[in-house]
């Protein structure tokens, strides 16, 4: 049974429909729930890991440093009362975890691969066409148009620089066999553009 309901759906619905919204809107969270609906057989609790797709960018302003963390508090405060304390506990710990893209640590085997697969979800962008790859560059740009060139080529190249020195960007294989490769290439690309 799904874990959301109509209002509350409309709720985030309009927030991700925000002018400000370039990438971090609706088009983003329908894209997770397209790739949710693709895999949904990999999930131990799909309806879960919809939950915290429809809220991990519910709050989003490129000048905070807590999205993560607020979106998290609202989903906490939304879905309290419709969902047991354990499951709302892996809502929000995977809600949380897309601030620095590691796997929480659960003491559920299931739950881990769940959050895992949502996590290289999120991050599915990255190894996308190089076209569509560099219109995300652009729309994230633009949620962060008051941030000056000079800022925002240092700012971005370690974002990048970062990601590219993991071992593995994705967690899972399925999604790492499918995006790794492109991501890094893409990633690579933007990287010395930034740079020159």
């Amino acid at each position: 049974m799904p874990i959301l309901d109509a209002a509350t759906k409309a709720e985030l619905t309009k927030l991700y429909r925000a002018a400000d919204r370039h990438y971090h809107g609706l088009r983003h969270i329908e894209a997770l729930l397209a790739l949710l609906e693709e895999h949904r057989q990999a999930f131990a609790d799909p309806e879960a890991v919809e939950a915290a797709i429809w809220f991990h960018d519910a709050i989003y302003d490129s000048r905070r440093k807590d999205n993560e963390p607020a979106s998290a508090e609202l989903a906490a405060d939304r879905l309290s009362g419709h969902v047991d304390d354990t499951r709302l506990a892996r809502i929000v710990a995977m809600i949380e975890a897309t601030a620095t893209h590691q796997v929480p640590e659960f003491g559920d085997v299931a739950a881990q691969k769940d959050a895992a697969l949502f996590l290289d979800m999120d991050l599915s962008i990255l190894g996308a066409p190089a076209e569509a790859f560099d219109a995300y560059e652009a729309a994230v740009r633009r949620e962060y148009g008051w941030v000056s060139d000079a800022d925002w080529r240092v700012g971005r190249a370690a974002v990048l620089s970062n990601f590219l020195a993991r071992p593995r960007i994705f967690h899972t294989d399925i999604l790492a066999r499918r995006f790794e490769a492109r991501a890094r290439a893409n990633m690579q690309r933007s990287l010395e553009a930034l740079e020159a």
